[in-house]
């Protein structure tokens, strides 16, 4: 059994999307972010970085739990515990190794900025904005390229855990300014991922998940984004 602490951004969807794909036995333990659970101290003893997802795995190497934090991290290790999703030939294998890093050093640093500047920040950051939007469309450029070339999947003919990870960051593709319809190669990939059962299985698992974001106070948001008296200055 793994213990699942998770809630609902693109970074967990992975995790659960994983979970149902490597169909593993699990319990998600809900945090709500926006009210500060991840900075509770029995929280802080499970990842230090105060961030969601992660997991405790109760089967861990050795047969002793083991505790895993940092969504990449947690996909090649349920990859390597399970022998799925993740080439064993070397080259094949960091084909997709180099796509799921793409994933998270860009897609999600750069759309999750893009999302912050354009739903949660104050006015006057048009620079931001542009900036983001820039590199948010640029990777969506780099994803249709790579994908055209494939004619498949991201690490290529097969699914991994590199399509895992980037998925649920191209949900919101039309809030970004992506029409699918100038991508025909990731409309392609998108609509196969969101087709499999274990996907679908997820995100509807993902969709009851509760949190207290619409009714976030001011000082929880200051607190969540690290503003006002919680920023370092």
């Amino acid at each position: 059994m793994i213990d699942f602490y998770a809630l609902t951004s693109p970074n967990v969807q992975k995790i659960f999307i994983a979970l149902e794909e490597f169909e593993l036995p699990y319990q998600m333990i809900p945090v709500d972010v926006w009210k500060g659970e991840q900075f509770n101290p029995e929280f802080l003893k499970l990842n230090p970085n105060g961030k969601i997802p992660v997991i405790v795995d109760r089967d861990g190497p050795g047969g002793i739990p083991y505790t895993v934090f940092e969504s990449g991290a947690i996909l090649l290790y349920l990859a390597e515990k399970t022998g799925r999703f993740l080439p064993t030939d070397m080259a094949a294998k960091y084909e997709v190794v180099q796509w799921l890093m793409i994933q998270l050093a860009g897609v999600g640093p750069m759309f999750g900025q893009f999302t912050h500047f354009t739903s949660y920040a104050p006015t006057g950051n048009d620079y931001a904005v542009s900036r983001y939007r820039t590199e948010v469309k640029r990777l969506y450029g780099v994803l249709e390229q790579r994908l055209a070339r494939t004619d498949a999947y991201l690490g290529g003919p097969e699914y991994t855990i590199a399509d895992m990870a980037t998925f649920p960051w191209t949900r919101n593709h039309d809030r970004q300014g992506v029409r699918w319809e100038d991508h025909p190669n990731l409309a392609r990939w998108f609509n196969a991922i969101a087709a499999r059962p274990a996907v679908q299985r997820a995100l509807s698992k993902v969709e009851t998940i509760k949190s207290s974001r619409d009714s976030a106070s001011t000082d929880d948001l200051d607190r969540f984004f690290g503003r006002g008296r919680y920023a370092r200055v």
